[in-house]
């Protein structure tokens, strides 16, 4: 499969078609080989306009996934990523938003709490020199409070939940990005840290994979 032509072809009709103008936000896309964040087998599913599965759960729920280049390009821009940012990235799976955004930023915290996407992530991410990206392994929700605070925090799939947890990680200033809801309501969303008080507001329709940890609790039931 020639990998460059479709990492063109998503670029020009997923990234550039969705109001993503960012010049450095679309030639990380354009130089990023997304092709080495899926597992081989899968490879040729790597730049269609759609999640990618790439690991499995051992709670037999559904595999984690690379959510789809749009989504990812439009939370990106919406955290208006600066070079001289730190950015938290929760959930970053295989370490593709974690290669984006090392293009972006002066440092990335990779947070997954699978072992073995974990590593699949650090061998991905040093295979293309993302140098300044620090994968770790812990409880997604927990975040990764021995680096904060965090001037980005991107939640890499949906969550169900206000995180509460994340926002105490953020700067006075930092924005947090992520898909927030349930079924065909989920909406991505940027909050805003401001002297403390954090508040969000929805910017475009989406779906993706929820994120472990981030499931809200069951309602009681009479």
């Amino acid at each position: 499969m020639d990998f460059a032509t479709a990492r063109r072809m998503m670029v020009d009709g997923q990234v550039r078609t969705a109001d993503v103008t960012n010049h450095d936000l679309i030639s990380a896309f354009s130089d990023a080989p997304r092709e080495r964040f899926v597992p081989a087998a899968k490879a040729g599913l790597a730049y269609l306009d759609r999640d990618v599965p790439v690991g499995e759960r051992a709670d037999g729920k559904s595999p984690r996934q690379l959510i789809k280049p749009m989504v990812l390009a439009k939370l990106i821009q919406a955290a208006d990523v600066h070079a001289n940012d730190s950015v938290l990235d929760v959930g970053c799976a295989t370490g593709y938003s974690s290669a984006i955004l090392a293009r972006l930023a002066a440092s990335v915290v990779a947070l997954e709490e699978d072992a073995e996407l974990s590593r699949m992530a650090s061998a991905a991410l040093n295979s293309v020199g993302a140098r300044n990206v620090a994968v770790v392994q812990g409880a997604l929700a927990d975040g990764w409070p021995g680096r904060a605070p965090y001037d980005v925090i991107l939640l890499d799939g949906r969550s169900e939940i206000v995180p509460q947890q994340l926002f105490q990680q953020l700067k006075d200033g930092g924005r947090l990005v992520g898909v927030f809801g349930e079924g065909a309501v989920a909406k991505a969303t940027v909050y805003l840290s401001e002297r403390g008080d954090v508040s969000g507001r929805p910017i475009f329709d989406a779906m993706a994979a929820l994120l472990p940890g981030f499931a809200r609790a069951p309602a009681f039931v009479f």
